[in-house]
């Protein structure tokens, strides 16, 4: 049986999510703009989700926009954000391509734009931000959790520090939600996306504090309060507003559970392959591991293991392809051609630990015979 080992990718559909979007994708196909009883309906249902999210996050319902997923969220917290407030942009060089490429776009528009630099884990320099801070009013974008290594950023003295700028903070939450505690706490503008929590491709939600302005990237219509014009997906919406709850409600028991399979995957892969490394930090993601070993190309031991049916990713599945080493492994210090190598294994709710003995095995043996083929065996 094939094992996915690629949830920080995206994750398998819930059942239980997939049965409460079907009546929306077949009898309850009214626009939720519409007046009649096929519209108010589709409100109904888009309004229940929005009320549940905003519960989990501890904010209120008009709080809540819906977007077309973690990318947009995150494009319209940050350009939306700086339009909005004409400010500076900071963020830290291993953010999600999609921060990078909003932050990247005002740099173009002529926005001030600085990078904030890590240590060789992946945690932001505090004393660099506040020093940044200091040259007056910004916005700040913060990935919770990095995509590719885990890494936890320190949110909370972060927000505090922002508070005492006078910075607005919008937080990438999307890798986090569902594998640690997430809430509003502190923080300005908080992205989610409904796929890495077991929810459809295709929806997302930004959380705006009353009383920051954003401007709308998407015009044309009023819907979500004039945040984002255009019909709402009400099917989606309905699905990441479950996926939301019962992500919440299972926190703590996917954090111990997906813990404990890592460090086995861990604990395995380096007590059977020499010269192996591992990135980031023990306080990241229970669900991630991202590792090099000496003398196997990533992209070689990603495609290796998916002959015998076991699915991990090189890097970040927004870059995959590419080429290209890992802009956050060359952000922690790695030099481009060992920045190749990284290979992430991530955890989801419907492994087994059985199938994290597989693993072990088939790494073990994939690592083993691509160094036999170069030549390169370490001893």
């Amino acid at each position: 049986m094939p094992i996915y080992l690629d949830h920080n990718a995206t994750t398998p559909l819930r059942p239980e999510v997939f049965e409460a979007i079907v009546p929306f994708l077949r009898e309850e196909y009214g626009n939720a703009s519409s007046v009649h009883a096929f519209g108010s309906r589709a409100r109904c249902a888009i309004e229940d989700a929005r009320g549940g999210i905003a519960e989990v996050l501890g904010a209120s319902a008009a709080e809540i926009i819906f977007t077309g997923g973690g990318t947009e969220s995150n494009n319209l917290a940050i350009i939306g954000g700086a339009r909005a407030k004409q400010c500076r942009v900071l963020a830290s060089a291993i953010e999600h391509s999609s921060v990078l490429g909003a932050v990247e776009a005002l740099e173009d528009e002529g926005f001030a734009v600085e990078r904030i630099p890590t240590d060789t884990t992946g945690v932001i320099r505090v004393a660099e931000l506040e020093r940044a801070l200091r040259l007056g009013p910004a916005l700040v974008s913060i990935g919770w959790a990095n995509n590719e290594i885990g890494t936890l950023q320190p949110v909370e003295e972060i927000a505090s520090l922002c508070a005492s700028h006078g910075a607005l903070l919008h937080v990438d939450a999307v890798q986090a939600f569902g594998k640690v505690p997430v809430r509003k706490s502190g923080i300005d503008m908080l992205s989610l996306s409904a796929h890495k929590i077991g929810g459809p491709k295709g929806v997302g939600v930004l959380f705006v504090r009353q009383g920051v302005a954003v401007k709308p990237l998407l015009v044309g219509g009023g819907q979500e309060r004039g945040h984002r014009a255009g019909s709402e997906n009400v099917a989606a919406i309905v699905g990441m507003g479950l996926a939301c709850q019962l992500a919440y409600a299972e926190v703590d028991w996917f954090g111990e559970a997906s813990l404990a399979m890592r460090d086995r995957l861990w604990n395995g892969i380096r007590g059977k392959v020499s010269a192996v490394h591992r990135h980031g930090n023990s306080l990241c993601l229970p669900n991630t591991l991202n590792l090099r070993f000496d003398g196997v190309r990533g992209e070689a031991l990603v495609a290796a293991l998916d002959l015998e049916g076991i699915a991990v990713s090189a890097g970040s599945a927004c870059a995959a392809g590419g080429g290209e080493p890992s802009h956050v492994l060359s952000a922690i210090g790695l030099d481009a051609d060992t920045a190749r190598n990284g290979v992430r294994f991530s955890i989801g709710r419907t492994n087994a630990p059985d199938e994290i003995e597989r693993a072990i095995s088939a790494t073990t043996a994939a690592v083993e015979r691509i160094r036999a083929a170069h030549g390169s065996r370490q001893r």
